[in-house]
């Protein structure tokens, strides 16, 4: 089978991995305990007929099959619903947060993957040297630390002590008082974005560098490596060209399931700064039962890690020929 067969063959799959996702999704908040009707209304402002109407307004009193229907057609189509707190249409509120969302967790993946990759190299060069040693350490270090209690030691040092920092939020500037231009707006935002993009890049820089470390040194022992050293090629190019590119299949994985899950946020890092995006509305959306924005926030997370994997599974090929499709 060559790659134009293997690659439909797995776009059927993926679209049937789709539909068991969507039909889990809907399944667990089915069977989660709870009544989400009860956030509504207290008891005590609650009347005769209430339970009632409300049910009838969210659909809970039509059959199972009716709103497993209605769920698949919002969930395809973009639309996803309204959400039980605000009552707003979810995919406006989803476009309000996405591109914080993207900034926060894909700069810091870009950021993770490309620092852990090139250390991960040099410390496999220099094996059993100091730099090994002290990459290795420092990243198993940063890699343990809880994100939260960084996030707060880099508050209370850069923003509360030195002031070079804000404490939270996207922004300085608000609707009554706009920023006077782009430019002004756009370095305002990397300037709240600093502290939590380092909190999660030195968080998940480790995980790549001993990844890409462990396969360097495997590779550097290889017959084709000698033969390059031995023809006089650059230890540079012998690295990065040579032994980087026959290494790096875990590392597309890795980095496929790390940007797959992009969309998700990162709800504790969100938190801590008070940032508005995804991981936080989703911190909210379980503390109140928040059913149609938890299916929203699932669905296009495993969304995101089903086309990721399709595409390490096509550059697998490309990267490495001696991959045959079956």
């Amino acid at each position: 089978m060559g790659l134009r067969g293997y690659l439909v063959k797995r776009l059927m799959y993926s679209f049937v991995l789709l539909f068991f996702v969507l039909a889990l999704n809907f399944v667990i908040f089915e069977l989660m305990p709870g009544d989400p009707t009860a956030l509504f209304a207290s008891p005590g402002r609650l009347r005769p007929g209430d339970p009632e109407r409300v049910k009838k307004l969210w659909g809970f009193d039509q059959p199972i099959h009716i709103r497993f229907a209605k769920y698949i057609v919002n969930m395809l189509t973009g639309q996803f619903g309204n959400s039980y707190i605000s009552g707003g249409a979810i995919s406006e509120e989803v476009s309000a947060r996405l591109l914080n969302t993207f900034l926060l967790v894909g700069l810091s993946t870009i950021f993770s993957v490309l620092i852990g990759v090139i250390l991960g190299v040099i410390a496999a060069h220099r094996r059993g040297g100091l730099f090994d040693s002290v990459s290795v350490v420092g990243s198993l270090v940063t890699y343990s630390l809880p994100t939260f209690w960084m996030g707060m030691i880099f508050i209370l040092v850069f923003s509360l002590r030195l002031g070079w920092f804000p404490d939270g939020g996207t922004s300085s500037f608000t609707a009554m008082n706009p920023p006077p231009n782009i430019l002004v707006d756009f370095s305002d935002r990397l300037w709240h974005l600093f502290l939590p993009c380092l909190v999660l890049t030195l968080f998940q820089y480790g995980g790549y560098l001993l990844l890409t470390r462990a396969t360097m040194i495997e590779t550097l022992t290889d017959d084709y490596i000698l033969t390059a050293r031995a023809k006089g090629l650059k230890e540079r190019t012998v690295l990065f060209k040579h032994a980087l590119k026959n290494a790096s299949l875990p590392l597309i994985t890795t980095a496929a399931i790390s940007i797959g899950f992009v969309l998700s946020g990162a709800i504790i890092t969100e938190q801590v700064f008070r940032y508005p995006g995804l991981g936080w509305w989703t911190w909210k959306a379980i503390g109140y039962n928040d059913y149609p924005v938890l299916h929203c926030i699932f669905y296009l997370t495993a969304l995101c890690v089903i086309v990721a994997n399709f595409i390490a599974d096509f550059l697998y090929g490309i990267i490495d020929p001696r991959i045959k499709y079956g």
